[in-house]
Order: structure tokens, then C-alpha cells, then sequence
């Protein structure tokens, strides 16, 4: 009775108003909210299977409708109300306005997705009387009826399979997203094979990746990271991040070259889902591989494992003149073998403890051994005559562990998008390696000159990262979000490595002290931020700030594991600003501009003051009097979705460094050897950099049955530099990749996928970024372009070939067979030059061409709510919206 009455009042109130009428739902804004007790509509149905009429559990209802916005005071389409339906597939919206129209949005696994326009049809009558009001009473009380679902077996149980709706690229406010789920050549083996198949990325052939001539920094998940790019296998990413100008949110430092983002697959579909994989490639390494995903009511469960044997096989040749007092030239060609494997076991536990809160758990374990296998001749020639040659025989193993894992919590306010979000990450990596060198020298007749000289190296390290991070997000209204958030990283840094010589009289191993080292460092970076975002018609904003700190602790260990000689330094805290500003043109087009500031603070190893001599012909010294390098980075984007499956993004950046963190080398007396010299390699300021550059990426369908996606990278980069004792250094490089995907659906769950990309001359990039001692020599002789030096890469070119074969079968369980092969013209060849003033040098290599890959996955999956269920809870029949959105 009491609501029949307040249906009444409520038409009556709506017909005495014009401007009510005609804008719905505006009653809170007038009545200073009392107005939501009028709004008393209400829709139910029921969602069912449009074969056997029965009832579908876990259909994820929307409803959506106009709310006024305070801010702009006008209408906007809003989200009203989400639920979940239980066993019997009811499901209803109390609460509503009575006029209107309203979008009913249904989806569900195996099931197609639905929408639907709906009203509860009532008009105001020209005549007021009770009974014509009281006709309208049970307008009010809208049921829907059996609401029909299609079954799909296109979407049935996994989200690889439920991804072919995703867009090849996207553009959020502050990052590029890359889906690779369809990336047919990355199939079977690690992150890095993936990485080559992204616009904007540059993978050399030792796996190494840049970002617009640098090195980025890697997270997983949005975190930082100790585990490198081969350690991940191809199948488990979901997709790609490129943070190419990081806002105020993410740390300030790491360099210049952005962040690598890479987000690995995590289902939280009702029911059950997995799938298995396997393959084998030319060289008879397999792969093995599975996931588990287990949902139901506040529990979900993802599992994970990879099994990856590798062998890797590489040639190169390394020519270098001496340009001393007398001149020399040594010439060395080398061959190496690379065998092992690695396993990947990766799961976590959400637990949806109710509507507003979540608690997740993560963790990660992989572990790896690889032999190597090297030999080398080495010609040496002096004064332009062949004097004597050498060979190199190397034999090493390494090992490799890390294990890490991430807790966090997520609080949901009563606001939509209002939460508090905390977690604390941890990793820590181990590895230990043995290598034997046995170097003989000869005269040109072959025999033997003088004994051979016999080396063993024994090293360990261990890596440990804490991160500590909160955020907090506050959306204002419609238009405004407000964010903040805390973060403190620590990493525990300890590396070993002793070696020995042969003692040719006693036979035994003698230790080297002066080519040994030990040492250890802690690394602590403290950060705040906070953004606001706000949009003003079609401009959206975001404004940032973030103050950063951090500070070393190094310490170098005697034989025995004591403190030898310590290291400090303290960086002082900085500001870092950024903005992001985006225009959106119209529904298909927007255009952003934005700007950051970053920091590349030296490291423990450019730091450190004392000389290396793990490497005798390459001797490595820190400098104590590095300055931090600071980047001011700006960036123009268009993106521009012109037709349906057509995709245009055009990006322009500059950035600007002072004090950028390069290398030289220069020549001085060599302690380990009395009255002879050795190059000596360490680090100073640049003046200044300058790179700018233009990235163009199109994917369009050529037809039906092709799709093409083509990458156009123009880049420059200059440096000025002060040299100790030399002349002011310039070094400046225009040059430019490309890259192209080709997809054919040549027949019915048939594809072909045909890359290529082509690297023009490209400048060496100014800095390794510190990741360690030493630089791109090898041991004596030297295998790559010379760290420190001034030179440039070659132009180089390859193409990859793939052929896909999907199978679905009656239960609706997927299957793809894949077939490729990479560097089909056996094309890729990296050749660099690089000189100084004391030597020019050449140098060749090819890794891996031509080699065949199979793989089969199998994916199978089942939506069953009630797989744990032992009772129908009201909980468990309105899932909440943070269930529901993943």
C-alpha cells in the first residue's frame, strides 16, 4: 500500500514539473537528494538459454541510464546498478526513475553477449484522475520476461579466446597496450622472441631490448622485477605496456627510456578454465606448458607452469686494430653453443572477502642451468705482419633462481572508483657460475709457444627487492579523479666472483686477487606522488607531482668476506612534474600532448672509484664525481580509429638530458702487468642529449581475408661531450626501423602470419644504464661493438613466417596447432663499428636462423557456478562490482 502511494505522488510530482519530466533522475539534484526515495521503478527477468529455456547461472547484468552531473548540470550515462544472477537466472533493479530509456547489458561464458534498449513505457495522461494514475501503477513494476542467450562457442572458457575482440593496440592516457595474445611467431618461446614483434622496440641479438635508443626498465604486473626477459615465457603474457614518458605515478628514476610494462594472463571467469601446451623446435628442445583457473563465489585460484629447453647456436667474427706507438691487429673468430633450459611456476589467490574488499596473493618461482660451450682463434698480427695465433677453448655453467611474490588489498569505498589499494612485493634472485678458459698459443708452424695459460672463474650473486606501495583514488564527480600514493624500494645487491689461475709447476688453480672481486650495495629509493585529473568538455587533463630520493651503500669485500672499503652516496630529494593533455576529437579520433621529467641517478658500479681487473684488456673504474642525469621529455599523439578494424597512431618526442651518464676509454699504466699499459673504461657527464623522433604504427584490413599492421620509427640522437685531456666530443645519428605484420586467413581456421622489419644505420647507444661491471667486450678479445668508443650499427633486415591452424570441437574446447620460422632468409646479421683514439674495430654475429618450431595448445573450460558451492547465499547472488569487472 505504502508503495502504491508513492508511485502516485511520484507521477504527480513528475507532471507538475516540465523540466523534470524531460530530464529523468534530476529530482536528488533539486530536492538536495531526498529525491532518490521517488525513484521507484523497478525492472526483473530472467536470463535463459535460448535452446533448453533453463535458467543461467553467472550472467553478469548491467544497467545503464541518464544521471545528472553536478558539475556540468547536464545528463550523462551512468552505470545504475550491476548484479550477477543466481542458479535460476533472475535478476532485478530497484530504484529506478520512471521515465527514460534504459541500455540492458548481459554477458556471460559460452554465451553471446547481449544488449537492449528498455523503458517502463509510461507517458504522462492528459487526464489526472485516480484511476487513469492508478493504470499507471503497475507500469512502475516492469517485468522483463525470459530474457533469450545465445550460446557461443567462440567464448567458451578462457581468455585467449575471449581476447579476439581486443584491438591489436590501444591508447590509454599514459601508456601504449599491445595485445599479443594472436602473436602467432612468439608461440613456444620466451618474452624476448615476443618483444621483437612490438612496434617502437629494438631487440639486439644478444635479447637486449631499447626503447627509442635506450634501455627501459621492466615490471611485471605493474611492479618492478628480477627476473629478465628470456626467463618469461611467451605464453603466459596477456599483453604489452609501453610507458613511454611515465607520469608522476611511477618512479622517476631509471633512465630515459621509459617502462616495459608486461602483463601476464590472469582469468577470473566463473567456473573452471585452462589449457595445455606443448612443442618441439628443429633442434629437438621441447616446451611444455599449462594453466588452472578455479572461480567460484569469493575464491579465485590461477595456476601456471612452463618447461623451456633452449640450445642456441651463434657465430661471429671481431676485428680490431691497435692504433699504439706499434701497431697491432688482432682478428678473432668465434663459435658458441648455448644449452639448458628453464621452468616457470607462477599462481595466486584472490579472495573476495566481500562487495568492497579483496586480498590477493601472488607467487612466482623459475630456475634454470645453461651450458656454454665457446671456442675462439685469435690471429695477432704486428706492424702488418701475422706474428702468432691462439686458441680459446671456454667451457662455463650458470644457474639461475628467483622466487617472489606479491600481497596486496584493495578497498572498494561506497563511490564508484573510490578505493585504497596497498601490497608489498618481494624478489629474490640467485645465481652462481663455474667457466674454465684454456688459452694456447701458437707459432705459425703450430707448435706450441710457451705453456698454455689455464683460467677458472667461480661467481655467485643475489639480488633481494622489497617494494612497499600505497594508492589511494578519489573520483570527485564524473569529470574529476584525484589520486596519491607512497611507495619505498630497497634492493640488496651481492656479487662473487674469484679467479684462478693454473699453476703450470704445481698443477694446481692458484687465486688471482687483482682479477677477483667481491663486493655488496644497498639501494633505497623513498617516493610520494599525487595527480588530479579533471576533463572540461571534450578535454581531458592530468596534472602530477612526485618527490623522490634515494641513496647507495657499497661496500668491497676482502677474500674472506670482510669489509675492505666502503662507498656512500646520498641523492638529495627532487620534484618531478608531469602532464598529460588530451583533445578528444570524436568518437574514432583524439590527439594527446604530454610532458614528464625524470631522473638517472649513477650507480653503485659507475660510482665506485676502484678499477675492475676481471677483465685484463678492458679494465673497469667507477667515477666518483658522476652527477645525476635529468631527462625533460615531451610527447605529441594522434590516434585515429578511421574505419572499422583500421587503427592510425602517430607519436613525435623530444627529450632533452643534461649531464647524460656515457662512456670513454683511455689508455693508462696496467698494475697486473709492470711497464705495459691497458685501456681503461669508466663513465662521465655528457654536456648534454638530445633525441627526438617520430613513431608511426597503422593496422588496416587490406580484405576480408588479410590484415596488416606496418611501423615507421624515424629517430635522432646527439650527444656533446667534455673529454679529460681530449677534444670536445660530438656524435650524432639520423636514422630509422620499420616493421610489418602481415595475417591471411587463407581458409576456415587457417592463418598465416608473415613479419619483417628492417633496421637502418643506427648510432651505439650512449650508456649501458649500469647493470653491471664491464663492458660489450667478452673476456681478452672482445666479441661486440667497444663500450665507451664512438661507432654505429649496421643496417640489417629478417623475416618470419608462421602458419596457425585453429580446431573447435562439439564441447566447445579450442585448439591451435602453430608452425614457424624465424629469419627464414637467413638475413639477420648484426654488424657494428666502433673506434677511439686508440683503436677502430669491426664486428659480426648471427644467433639462431632458421630454426623450425611446432606447437599445440589446447584449451578447455567450463562455466560451472556451483563447482565448490555447497549453498545459494544472497552474497553469493550479487557478485559486487569489483567480481564482475575483470
Amino acid at each position: 500500500m505504502i508503495r502504491n502511494l508513492l508511485v502516485i505522488l511520484t507521477l504527480v510530482f513528475f507532471s507538475s514539473s516540465f523540466v523534470t519530466a524531460q530530464m529523468p533522475g534530476m529530482m536528488g539534484a533539486r530536492n538536495g537528494g531526498n529525491g532518490q526515495n521517488m525513484n521507484i521503478g523497478h525492472f526483473y527477468g530472467k536470463a535463459v538459454d535460448s535452446k533448453t529455456g533453463k535458467g543461467i547461472e553467472g550472467v553478469t547484468v548491467q544497467l545503464k541510464g541518464n544521471k545528472f552531473d553536478t558539475v556540468t548540470k547536464k545528463m550523462k550515462e551512468a552505470i545504475l546498478g550491476t548484479t550477477i544472477t543466481p542458479a535460476n537466472g533472475d535478476f532485478g533493479f530497484d530504484g529506478l526513475p520512471v521515465f527514460g530509456n534504459f541500455k540492458l547489458i548481459m554477458s556471460s561464458l559460452g554465451y553471446k553477449n547481449l544488449e537492449k534498449t528498455i523503458t517502463f513505457g509510461i507517458k504522462m495522461p492528459t487526464d489526472r484522475s485516480a484511476g487513469n494514475m492508478q493504470q499507471l501503477l503497475g507500469m512502475a513494476d516492469k517485468d522483463l520476461g525470459n530474457i533469450k542467450m545465445e550460446e557461443d562457442a567462440t567464448n567458451l572458457g578462457n581468455v585467449t579466446v575471449t581476447s579476439s575482440s581486443k584491438p591489436q593496440f590501444e591508447m590509454g592516457i599514459d601508456r601504449k597496450i599491445f595485445n599479443v595474445d594472436k602473436n602467432l611467431m612468439g608461440s613456444g618461446q620466451t618474452a624476448t622472441e615476443l618483444m621483437r614483434n612490438i612496434p617502437a622496440l629494438n631487440v639486439d641479438i644478444d635479447g637486449n631490448v631499447t626503447l627509442r635508443n635506450a634501455a627501459p626498465t621492466l615490471f611485471i604486473d605493474g611492479r618492478p622485477t628480477t627476473i629478465t626477459l628470456d626467463q618469461i615465457p611467451s605464453d603466459i603474457i596477456d599483453r604489452v605496456e609501453l610507458i613511454t614518458n611515465p607520469s608522476a605515478k611511477f618512479d622517476a628514476s631509471g633512465g630515459n627510456a621509459g617502462i616495459l610494462n608486461i602483463v601476464l594472463k590472469k582469468n577470473k571467469k566463473t567456473g573452471y578454465n585452462g589449457g595445455l601446451r606443448t612443442g618441439i623446435d628443429a633442434r629437438g628442445r621441447v616446451n611444455l606448458g599449462g594453466d588452472i583457473n578455479l572461480r567460484q563465489n569469493k575464491i579465485n585460484f590461477t595456476g601456471s607452469g612452463s618447461y623451456n629447453q633452449r640450445k642456441s647456436i651463434s657465430e661471429g667474427i671481431t676485428d680490431r686494430n691497435n692504433l699504439l706507438t706499434t701497431p697491432s691487429s688482432i682478428y678473432n673468430l668465434q663459435n658458441s653453443t648455448n644449452k639448458g633450459y628453464f621452468a616457470f611456476f607462477r599462481g595466486g589467490i584472490d579472495y573476495f572477502v566481500d562487495n568492497r574488499n579483496t586480498i590477493s596473493v601472488t607467487a612466482n618461482y623459475n630456475k634454470g642451468q645453461f651450458e656454454n660451450e665457446q671456442t675462439q682463434k685469435v690471429d695477432s698480427t704486428i706492424k702488418g705482419s701475422l706474428s702468432s695465433y691462439n686458441n680459446i677453448n671456454t667451457n662455463s655453467i650458470s644457474n639461475f633462481e628467483n622466487v617472489g611474490t606479491q600481497l596486496s588489498f584493495k578497498h572498494n569505498f561506497q563511490k564508484n572508483g573510490h578505493n585504497i589499494s596497498a601490497d608489498y612485493n618481494y624478489n629474490n634472485s640467485k645465481n652462481n657460475n663455474e667457466s674454465n678458459i684454456a688459452n694456447r698459443n701458437y707459432f705459425l708452424d703450430g707448435t706450441a709457444k710457451g705453456s698454455p695459460l689455464l683460467q677458472r672463474g667461480l661467481g655467485n650473486g643475489n639480488t633481494i627487492n622489497h617494494t612497499f606501495q600505497i594508492d589511494y583514488e578519489n573520483p570527485f564527480s564524473d569529470d574529476t579523479k584525484f589520486e596519491a600514493g607512497a611507495r619505498g624500494a630497497i634492493r640488496d645487491f651481492s656479487n662473487i666472483l674469484d679467479q684462478y689461475r693454473m699453476n703450470n709447476s704445481t698443477n694446481v688453480y692458484e687465486l688471482v686477487p687483482m682479477i677477483s672481486s667481491r663486493y655488496k650495495y644497498t639501494d633505497q629509493v623513498y617516493a610520494a606522488y599525487t595527480t588530479y585529473s579533471f576533463k572540461v568538455k571534450k578535454w581531458s587533463y592530468q596534472l602530477g607531482l612526485r618527490a623522490e630520493s634515494s641513496n647507495y651503500n657499497g661496500t668491497l669485500l676482502n677474500s674472506k668476506g670482510q669489509d675492505s672499503a666502503n662507498f656512500k652516496v646520498t641523492y638529495p630529494l627532487s620534484l618531478f612534474p608531469s602532464a598529460f593533455i588530451t583533445y578528444k576529437i570524436n568518437d574514432k579520433q583524439d590527439y594527446q600532448i604530454n610532458y614528464s621529467r625524470r631522473v638517472n641517478r649513477p650507480n653503485f658500479f659507475q660510482l665506485m672509484p676502484f678499477p675492475d681487473y676481471s677483465d685484463p684488456q678492458n679494465i673497469n673504474i667507477g667515477n666518483a664525481g658522476l652527477k645525476p642525469e635529468f631527462t625533460n621529455s615531451f610527447e605529441m599523439s594522434w590516434n585515429n580509429a578511421y574505419k572499422k578494424g583500421s587503427n592510425f597512431l602517430a607519436t613525435a618526442f623530444f627529450k632533452y638530458s643534461t649531464n647524460l651518464i656515457t662512456r670513454y676509454v683511455y689508455r693508462d699504466a696496467n698494475a697486473l702487468i709492470p711497464g705495459d699499459s691497458a685501456f681503461f673504461s669508466t663513465y662521465i657527464n655528457a654536456n648534454e642529449a638530445f633525441t627526438y623522433g617520430l613513431e608511426l604504427t597503422n593496422k588496416m584490413p587490406v580484405t576480408k581475408w588479410w590484415e596488416m599492421t606496418t611501423s615507421l620509427n624515424l629517430f635522432n640522437s646527439k650527444i656533446n661531450a667534455n673529454v679529460p685531456g681530449q677534444e670536445n666530443l660530438s656524435q650524432e645519428q639520423l636514422s630509422w626501423f620499420a616493421k610489418l605484420n602481415n595475417t591471411f586467413k587463407v581458409a576456415k581456421g587457417i592463418s598465416i602470419q608473415l613479419s619483417a622489419d628492417y633496421m637502418a644505420k643506427t648510432v651505439l647507444p650512449p650508456s649501458t644504464g649500469g647493470g653491471g661491471r664491464g663492458g660489450g667486450g667478452g673476456m681478452m678479445f672482445g666479441g661486440g661493438p667497444q663500450s665507451g668508443a664512438q661507432g654505429y650499427n649496421l643496417p640489417r633486415y629478417g623475416v618470419d613466417l608462421a602458419i596457425r591452424k585453429d580446431f573447435t570441437w562439439k564441447n566447445g574446447r579450442t585448439g591451435v596447432l602453430t608452425l614457424s620460422m624465424n629469419d627464414i632468409f637467413r638475413t639477420q646479421l648484426f654488424e657494428s663499428y666502433s673506434q677511439s683514439n686508440f683503436f677502430n674495430q669491426t664486428s659480426q654475429r648471427r644467433r639462431d636462423p632458421q630454426i623450425l618450431r611446432l606447437n599445440f595448445s589446447y584449451r578447455f573450460g567450463k562455466f560451472d557456478a556451483t563447482l565448490f558451492k555447497r549453498k545459494n547465499t544472497k552474497a553469493d547472488q550479487n557478485g559486487g562490482m569489483d567480481m564482475m569487472q575483470q
